[in-house]
């Protein structure tokens, strides 16, 4: 348990002080430390045993809001694998390091794998949490982490959000009074999405955790089966976390081979299986084992894309400075 929250402080791994051709950076966000520890070995063995050649991929895990500016400003990433695709569109918008079309470079617009929020609950649901409309009830505390800094948190604002104007009959101005209603009651905002599973899970605050799917399997196996319970919401969002080449990094660092192969790997049989052996949903199930995929139930799933539009609009709207979410938590003051 130790391990679990001391890992959620290491938000970015230091840079050694020499890059190799046979060493490549992972700038990832915070839930998928465990799942790219397998991934990265995997590659590594796969790569050992085309080209002979011993690779070592490293990994930096943080908020992805957070990890992309690192990208921005300089960190040198081989590729990213973040949590949300604006963030891979504001390192492509303000570095140019990533190509504008970067979706349309990998399969299934550059999602290896997709994912969605449910609900960690205290063991028993004492609260009685079942769907999104009892994040609001007066007793219940929510803990989520900042939508300004995380992509888990932006996901759980965006289905808060989602569900409501479909709920209030696509009334924008309702939805907005839910939301606001719902971070009225949420305590402490962490700046990643671990930060908050330690927030809750360790630290016992709170009543409910939306988080990533991933994230609530992986406080079972951290923390015990009897201290929790995970809730599946019947609607919930169709959440995206894409992967990119930082292009202006492998060209100058002479690793674009090894990174296009890493990337491309993602979408293997081998990789495919360890995403959802990590409770993530590969974009090939038939390469995932049914008992694996027997935990990740079927859920009716929405786009947000199909309410607010594309991302850039998405992105201003909503967390931009002077956004949705500062206007409601200036307002909640």
């Amino acid at each position: 348990m130790r391990g679990f929250a001391v890992a959620a402080c290491l938000a970015v791994a230091p840079p050694t002080a020499a890059w190799a051709q046979t060493e490549l950076l992972n700038v990832s966000y915070d839930p998928t430390r465990e799942l790219y520890k397998d991934i990265n070995a995997a590659f590594a063995a796969e790569w050992k045993a085309k080209t002979g050649e011993t690779i070592t991929v490293r990994a930096s895990h943080g908020g992805s809001g957070s990890q992309a500016r690192t990208v921005i400003d300089g960190i040198p990433a081989d590729v990213v694998t973040l949590g949300i695709p604006s963030d891979i569109d504001a390192i492509a918008r303000i570095s140019k390091k990533v190509s504008a079309d970067w979706r349309e470079k990998l399969p299934n617009q550059a999602l290896p794998y997709t994912s969605t929020v449910v609900f960690l609950v205290r063991k028993g649901n004492p609260k009685g949490v079942k769907d999104w409309g009892d994040l609001v009830k007066p007793d219940v505390k929510v803990i989520t982490p900042n939508p300004k800094t995380s992509a888990g948190g932006r996901w759980n604002f965006l289905a808060a959000w989602g569900y409501a104007y479909e709920k209030e009959g696509k009334n924008a101005d309702k939805a907005n009074a839910f939301v606001g209603q719902l971070y009225g009651q949420v305590p402490v905002l962490d700046t990643g999405a671990r930060g908050s599973t330690v927030t809750f899970a360790q630290r016992g605050l709170g009543d409910v955790l939306p988080t990533w799917e991933n994230e609530a399997y992986l406080v079972f196996d951290e923390f015990g089966r009897d201290k929790f319970d995970v809730v599946v919401p019947p609607v919930s969002i169709y959440a995206e976390p894409p992967v990119a080449l930082v292009e202006a990094n492998v060209d100058k660092k002479g690793t674009r081979k090894a990174a296009e192969a890493y990337l491309q790997f993602l979408y293997s049989d081998t990789a495919q299986a360890l995403f959802a052996k990590h409770h993530y949903r590969p974009s090939r199930r038939e390469a995932a084992k049914p008992e694996d995929l027997a935990l990740l139930p079927e859920v009716k799933l929405f786009r947000i894309e199909d309410l607010q539009g594309n991302w850039d609009d998405i992105q201003k709207k909503n967390f931009d400075n002077g956004g949705l979410f500062d206007q409601l938590s200036k307002a909640g003051r």
